[in-house]
């Protein structure tokens, strides 16, 4: 026959883990990723918690005049920086999870 888990220590796990996934939210502001387009003429800088720092637009596709493509290439980039920082996020939360010796499969952040 198995014991019973114990309430206390299974308390104490979730503390911690709600303690390591506050530290992690505050590492993520500090991780910054790049989503690029159209070769390199529009680049979105974001950060782990999925907020844009800044746009970057080559000053040739200004030039150009092509609104509908400005328009593509600029959400093309920012889809890509947020996909990036979603990850990155997500490898955070796993990495604690796994840490904890909860596994790491599934845990995604509810934001």
């Amino acid at each position: 026959m198995t014991n019973p888990p114990n309430f206390n220590q299974i308390l104490k796990q979730a503390q911690k883990m709600q303690e390591e996934m506050l530290k992690a939210q505050e590492k993520l502001a500090d991780v910054i990723v790049e989503g690029i387009s159209g070769g390199g003429m529009v680049k979105v800088k974001a950060n782990g918690k999925q907020e844009i720092l800044s746009i970057k637009i080559d000053q040739e596709v200004l030039e150009a005049g092509d609104v509908e493509l400005l328009e593509d290439l600029v959400l093309t980039a920012v889809n890509s920086a947020i996909s990036k920082a979603s990850e990155k996020s997500n490898d955070n939360v796993s990495k604690i999870a796994g840490n904890l010796g909860l596994g790491g499969a599934g845990f995604k952040l509810p934001f």
